[in-house]
C-alpha cells in the first residue's frame, strides 16, 4: 500500500454513507444498520474510518438514517479511533447525492471525498485524490474491476479517464466493460449547484447525467485492491474470509499466535481445542478442550464455546454461547444468542440477535431465524422463523426451573421469577431462603431476596443449609420456600426450587399458576411502606436435629456399641452431622466435613471413587455401615459392613426390608420405576405398595397419609414419615441407625436375603413435536396386554416382564425403563420398547 501523502490533502474532509438499511441481510440488520455488522469482529464502517485516517482523512461527515442512533452511540465523535466525527441525520431516504447535500454545511468550503461506510475495501484514496486534482474535474468516480458486474453500475471511460456512460443495473446483452462504480467519489464543492435540497436525488442517475449533457467532464479513476460490497449473506461471510486469508488489507486487533490463528486479548483458549486457521477469536472469549474450529470461522467477544462443539466457517457475533457438541458450518449467528447442546446448524442459515436454539435441534441451509426467537428442543427447522416462537411452554423441569448459570438463568430472570412468585402469595406473606455452598446460588439468592422485599414479602433466610433442613423449616410458617442449588452433576447449571407452605415442591398445578403470572409478566410491586423484612433465624440446626431425635425410633442406639462412617463429601450435610452425632450417642467417624465451594456438585465418577474410598475406611475399621450424603443432604448411598457399595436400587430394598419387618403392616411409597420385587419384600412383611409417578412431589402426596410407613426413589431418596414427607438424607440415616441396632442383623445379610432385580433404563431421543405421538404409538403397540397409566404407560407381558415408556417433561427425551427375570430378557423387552419409540420419532 502507498504510504499516505498527507501533505497533497492537508484538510480535505470526508463523507461516509452510513443510511442503508441492508434490507437483503436481515435477519442480522433488523436490529442492527449495516454498516455497525462485524467483520472479523470489527463494524465494516471502523474498517472504512480506519481507511479514511491512513490517508490523513481526519475530518469525517457521517449521514445516518436507519437506526441512526446506534450508529452514533457506537462511534461518538470518534475520538477513539484519533478522528472528527459529525453527523448529518436524514428525516426521509434523500438518495445517493440527497444525503451529501444534506450535509453541505459541513462540505462547501473545500475538495471532500464520498464513501460507503458498508463496504469494504483497502483502495488507495490518496492516490485517488492525486489522480482528482491532477485532472482537474469537478467529480472523480473510482472504478473497479468484478468479474460479474451485472449487480452493479457499469461506467464506461475512454483513455484520457473520461468517463463516456453510466449504465445502472445492465443485462448481459448491454455488458462492454467490467469496470463497475464503486460509490467512492472525490468532489469539488461546486456539485451542489447540480443537487437539489430535501429531495430524493441519486449521483449516477440524475446528476452525473445532468453534467455529462453540459458537457462537464467526469473523471474514472480504476482502482487497484480489494473492494467488496457487502450486500448479501454470501457477500458478508466471503468477506470474513478474505480478511482472514490476507486478500484486504484491513487492521486487526490481537495477536496472530501461528499462521492464519488470530486470538485477541484476554481470550482464553484451552490447549486442547483444535484450531485451524485462517480464523479469528475474539477478546474474552472461552473456548474449551475438545472444539475444533476450523477455516474462515470468526468468534466475537466474550463468546464461549463448550467442549465437543465444532465451526467451520461460522461467523459468530458477541456475547454467543455454544453448547457442548454443537455444529455450525457456514452460518452467521447474532449476538446474545444461545446455541444449546448438540444443535446443528448448517450452511447459509442465518440466526438473528438474542435467539435461543434448543438442544438436538436441527436448523436447515438458508432459514432464516429472526432475533428473539426461541427453536425447542428436538425441533427440525427448514423454514425461516419469523414472527412466531417455537419455545418451550413451560418453565419447570424435574427440579425446578433449570438452566445454565448466566447463560439461561441469569440475575434478571432469577429477579422476575421471585417476583412471579411473590405475585401468587399474600402481601406480608413470609418465605424461607436458602442455597447450597456454590457462589453462583450465592450470587442468585442475593436477587431472588431483593425481588421478594420489593413484592411485600417478609423473607427468612437460612442461608447455606442442606435441603432437607429448608424444607423443614419452611414448614414452620411460612407460606413458600425458594432454593437455590447447584444442578447435581452439572456444575455450570442452577436449579432454583419452589417450594409450597409445607416445605414440598409445588404441585403441578401451584407450578402451572407460577408460568402463567411468569408468561404474563404481571407482578405486584409493593407501596414504599410495605417493603418486606429480611431476617436470619438463629439455631436452626439444633431445632432441627432435636425435632428428628424425638420423632424417629432411637431405641437400642446407644447400647449398641454401633461404629459407623459417615461421609459429608463435603457439602452441606456436614453443618448438621456434629449437633446430631454428638445426641445420638454413636460411635462415629466423619470424612470430608468441610464445605468446598469451588465443587458444588459431584459427577457420577467422583460419587463412585469417594464410595470406594468410603469402603474402604468401612472395611479397616471394622465399622457396622458407611453412608455417604449427597452434596445438599437430601440423598444417600451406602456401603456394607465389608466395605462393598450397595447400589442405590438395592439400597432401597434394604431399607424396605429393614423398616417393612419392623413395621409389619402399612403401606409404602414406591415410584412406578423401582422393581416388583419390592412388591415381594413388602408382602412378604405384611405391608402393601402405594406405586407413584416419578414426581418427587407425588411421593410427598402418599407419604402424608396416616399409615404410609416408608417412601423412597430408587436413587438414593429416602422418605421418613414420622418425621417428614419429603426427601431427608440426615433422617434416613437416623432411621438405618435404630433399625439396624435393633435387627442386630448386618446390611450384606439382609441384602443377601432379598432375590435380585434385572431392571434396565434406555433414553430415547425425541422431538417436542412427536411426543404425544410416541405414546399414542406405544399404547396401540401394547394391545391388549395390561397397561398401567400411573405415570407413561408401563405394559406388562404375560409372564410378568413390564417395559415402561415415560416422556421426560423438560427435555426432548423419552426414558424407557424394563424388568425380566435376567438381564437379557429385560434387554429384548427394552429393544423391542425402544424400537417402537424411535420409530414413532422419525
Amino acid at each position: 500500500m502507498t504510504s499516505s501523502l498527507k501533505e497533497d490533502s492537508p484538510d480535505m474532509k470526508a463523507v461516509v454513507m452510513a443510511g442503508g438499511e441492508g434490507t437483503r441481510l436481515r435477519p442480522m440488520t433488523s436490529s442492527m444498520p449495516k454498516p455497525l455488522l462485524p467483520v472479523a469482529n470489527r463494524p465494516i464502517m471502523e474498517h472504512v474510518l480506519r481507511l479514511l485516517k491512513r490517508h490523513g482523512l481526519n475530518e469525517t461527515v457521517v449521514t445516518v438514517q436507519f437506526l441512526a442512533s446506534l450508529v452514533r452511540n457506537y462511534f461518538g465523535d470518534g475520538e477513539e479511533l484519533g478522528m472528527e466525527l459529525t453527523y448529518a441525520n436524514e428525516e426521509k431516504p434523500l438518495g445517493t447525492a440527497g444525503s451529501v447535500k444534506n450535509a453541505e454545511e459541513a462540505l462547501k468550503d473545500d475538495t471532500f471525498l464520498v464513501i460507503s461506510g458498508d463496504a469494504l475495501t483497502d483502495f488507495d484514496l490518496t492516490d485517488l485524490i492525486r489522480f482528482h486534482k491532477a485532472k482537474g474535474g469537478l467529480v472523480t468516480v473510482c472504478l473497479t474491476r468484478v468479474p460479474n458486474p451485472l449487480e452493479f453500475g457499469i461506467t464506461i471511460v475512454d483513455e484520457e479517464g473520461k468517463v463516456e456512460r453510466f449504465l445502472e443495473k445492465p443485462t448481459w446483452g448491454q455488458v462492454f466493460s467490467d469496470t463497475i462504480n464503486t460509490g467512492i467519489y472525490v468532489m469539488e464543492p461546486e456539485i451542489f449547484d447540480y443537487v437539489d435540497a430535501d429531495t430524493s436525488v441519486d449521483w449516477s442517475g440524475d446528476v452525473f447525467p445532468q453534467l455529462m449533457k453540459e458537457g462537464r467532464p467526469i473523471y474514472g479513476y480504476v482502482a487497484e485492491g480489494y473492494w467488496e460490497d457487502v450486500g448479501t449473506h454470501e457477500s458478508y461471510v466471503k468477506a470474513q474470509a478474505d480478511v482472514l486469508e490476507g486478500k484486504v488489507q484491513v487492521e486487526m486487533d490481537g495477536f496472530e499466535i501461528s499462521p492464519g490463528v488470530w486470538i485477541a486479548e484476554g481470550a482464553e483458549v484451552s490447549p486442547e481445542a483444535v484450531l485451524r486457521g485462517p480464523l479469528y477469536i475474539g477478546d474474552y472469549a472461552k473456548i474449551e478442550a475438545g472444539v475444533e474450529i476450523r477455516e474462515h470461522t470468526v468468534i466475537g467477544s466474550n463468546v464461549v464455546v463448550k467442549s465437543g462443539a465444532f465451526l467451520h466457517k461460522a461467523v459468530v457475533h458477541d456475547n454467543v454461547y455454544i453448547g457442548p457438541h454443537s455444529n455450525l458450518r457456514g452460518c452467521v449467528i447474532g449476538k446474545n444468542t444461545d446455541i444449546m447442546r448438540a444443535a446443528r446448524i448448517e450452511d447459509g442459515a442465518v440466526i438473528g440477535d438474542e435467539c435461543l436454539v434448543g438442544e438436538e435441534s436441527i436448523i436447515q441451509g438458508n432459514v432464516r431465524v429472526y432475533p428473539f426467537k426461541t427453536i425447542e428442543a428436538g425441533a427440525f427447522v427448514n423454514t425461516s422463523v419469523i414472527w412466531e416462537s417455537r419455545g418451550q411452554a413451560h418453565l419447570f423441569g424435574a427440579r425446578g426451573v433449570t438452566g445454565i448459570l448466566n447463560v439461561e438463568i441469569t440475575p434478571e430472570l432469577v429477579v422476575r421469577l421471585a417476583g412471579a412468585y411473590a405475585t401468587t402469595l399474600k402481601k406480608g406473606a413470609t418465605v424461607t431462603t436458602a442455597r447450597d455452598h456454590s457462589r453462583g446460588a450465592r450470587a442468585l439468592k442475593r436477587a431472588v431476596i431483593s425481588a421478594l422485599q420489593a413484592s411485600a414479602i417478609n423473607v427468612r433466610d437460612l442461608e447455606n443449609v442442606p435441603l432437607p433442613v429448608a424444607r423443614q423449616q419452611t414448614a414452620r410458617g411460612s407460606a413458600g420456600g425458594i432454593v437455590l442449588r447447584t444442578s447435581p452433576g452439572v456444575p455450570d447449571s442452577v436449579d432454583i426450587m419452589f417450594l409450597d407452605e409445607r416445605g414440598a415442591d409445588l404441585s403441578l398445578q401451584q407450578q402451572r399458576k407460577l408460568d402463567r403470572v411468569y408468561a404474563r409478566q404481571e407482578y405486584r410491586r409493593a407501596f414504599p411502606g410495605e417493603i418486606g423484612d429480611l431476617q436470619f433465624p438463629g439455631s436452626v440446626f439444633d431445632s432441627y436435629t432435636g425435632s428428628l431425635l424425638r420423632r424417629v425410633d432411637t431405641t437400642g442406639v446407644a447400647d449398641s456399641g454401633l461404629k459407623v462412617v459417615v461421609d459429608a463429601s463435603n457439602g452441606s450435610a456436614g453443618l448438621v452431622l456434629p449437633s446430631l452425632l454428638g445426641r445420638l450417642g454413636v460411635d462415629a467417624l466423619t470424612v470430608n466435613p468441610g464445605l468446598d465451594e469451588s465443587r458444588p456438585t459431584e459427577s457420577a465418577e467422583s460419587r463412585r471413587a469417594g464410595l470406594v474410598r468410603l469402603g474402604e475406611i468401612v472395611a479397616s475399621s471394622r465399622a457396622a455401615f458407611g453412608v455417604r450424603f449427597d452434596p445438599v443432604g437430601e440423598r444417600i448411598s451406602l456401603v456394607d459392613e465389608r466395605g462393598r457399595i450397595i447400589e442405590d436400587d438395592r439400597a432401597l430394598l434394604v431399607m424396605l426390608d429393614l423398616v417393612a419387618a419392623e413395621k409389619r403392616s402399612g403401606k409404602v411409597a414406591l415410584t412406578v420405576t423401582t422393581t416388583r420385587i419390592a412388591e415381594q419384600v413388602a408382602a412378604y412383611h405384611g405391608t402393601q405398595v402405594e406405586w407413584t409417578t416419578t414426581s418427587p412431589d407425588d411421593l410427598t402426596r402418599v407419604s402424608r397419609a396416616e399409615n404410609t410407613i416408608f417412601g423412597g426413589d430408587g436413587r438414593g431418596g429416602f422418605i421418613v414419615p414420622e418425621f417428614s414427607s419429603v426427601f431427608d438424607g440426615s433422617a434416613a440415616f437416623v432411621q438405618l441407625i435404630g433399625l439396624v441396632a435393633r435387627t442386630q442383623l448386618t446390611l450384606s445379610q439382609i441384602d443377601a436375603r432379598i432375590p435380585r432385580a434385572h431392571v434396565l433404563k434406555r433414553d430415547v431421543p425425541t422431538p417436542w413435536a412427536v411426543k404425544g405421538l410416541v405414546m399414542r404409538r406405544v399404547v396401540e403397540a401394547a394391545g391388549d396386554r395390561q397397561v398401567d397409566t400411573t405415570d407413561g404407560v408401563r405394559v406388562v407381558e404375560a409372564d410378568g416382564r413390564w417395559a415402561l415408556v415415560l416422556p421426560d417433561p423438560a427435555e426432548a427425551v423419552t426414558h424407557l425403563w424394563a424388568e425380566g427375570p435376567d438381564d437379557a430378557s429385560a434387554q429384548a423387552l427394552l429393544d423391542d420398547w425402544a424400537a417402537v419409540v424411535d420409530g414413532a420419532g422419525h
